[in-house]
């Protein structure tokens, strides 16, 4: 296990260097000057020149790179071009309220999508099934910032249930967290209960009818004991995969829905560094996406051992 851990983590060491090359070529190579828009369209050249050599921006694309990697690789991603604060202190102060956000919308898919899974499984031969495809299909469809702006406008605005932005810490007020994150949680969740909760159907339907499910029907157990205990247990090895990319992709998927609801994470962070054009900050965030979504392919792979005794990775 240790061998093919360490396999693994080395395999994805070209995979990061090539998502830091595109990232610091796509930011880079973008029209705009963040020399410019710090000090002022109305700045002498003479000034942007001078704050252009302290960011180290009139050096050559390669150096920059190589530079910007180098500390990179000890841990420092640099510093902010806007409010020189280190940039991994800024990712660490805007983790707590997407990691929470990301936990709280895991969560939510979860005890949405396997009962309508399991429901759809054992109604599969009524008007129930093709229901459920529908709607799961709209639920993949639907784009988030839609669907966010619409329960905005409902639940926020027409039905002042949900507060329309904001964030309070779960520290501070637990309750009062999950209040506030209840609804970009539930939309996140939304997106991504349609894709879960179909792989899990599907997943179910193809072991509903397989030799160990005849065989605990006929020691006399009901079919829902023979659902939930073994056709969904085997279902969930499959699913895993899904929910391990799901759970990579909120992070990503959160820069919409924090950027509606004001929450101040890694999202948030993301959009107003693109805005102000900082160069560090965009890069080090990104990076830290991909290096999350390395490491959760990773323990996914790792969690298949425990789904499934059979599988070893000697």
């Amino acid at each position: 296990m240790l061998r093919y851990v360490v396999n693994r983590i080395v395999s994805l060491l070209p995979v990061l260097i090539i998502v830091s090359i595109i990232v610091f070529l796509i930011i880079h190579l973008t029209p705009g000057n963040p020399a410019t828009l710090i000090l002022g369209e109305e700045a002498s050249p003479t000034s942007i020149h001078q704050l252009e050599e302290k960011l180290g921006l009139n050096q050559p694309i390669v150096v920059q790179y190589l530079d910007w990697l180098k500390k990179m690789v000890t841990g420092d991603f640099g510093q902010s071009v806007y409010s020189s604060e280190p940039v991994t202190h800024m990712i660490a102060a805007n983790l707590g309220p997407t990691f929470s956000l990301m936990v709280f919308a895991l969560i939510l898919t979860l005890i949405i999508a396997i009962p309508m899974a399991v429901i759809a499984v054992w109604k599969r031969n009524t008007i129930l099934d093709p229901i459920f495809i529908s709607v799961s299909l709209l639920g993949v469809s639907i784009p988030a910032f839609w669907l966010a702006i619409l329960l905005v406008l409902i639940f926020a605005v027409a039905l002042p249930v949900f507060p329309v932005a904001g964030y309070v810490p779960l520290s501070r007020n637990f309750l009062g967290g999950l209040y506030h994150l209840f609804l970009p949680a539930f939309i996140l969740a939304a997106v991504e209960t349609g894709l879960v909760a179909r792989m899990l159907r599907d997943g179910m339907l193809e072991a509903v009818n397989q030799n160990y499910t005849k065989t605990a029907r006929a020691k006399g157990l009901t079919e829902s004991t023979v659902l939930l205990k073994h056709v969904l247990a085997n279902a969930l090895i499959p699913t895993t995969t899904v929910i391990g990319t799901m759970v990579a992709g909120l992070m990503g998927g959160t820069v919409i829905v924090e950027t509606i609801f004001t929450i101040p994470g890694i999202g948030q962070l993301l959009i107003d560094s693109i805005y102000r054009r900082d160069y560090p900050v965009i890069q080090g965030v990104i990076l830290f996406i991909a290096v999350v979504y390395v490491l959760v392919n990773l323990i996914v792979d790792l969690l298949y051992t425990l789904l499934d005794p059979r599988i070893r990775y000697d």
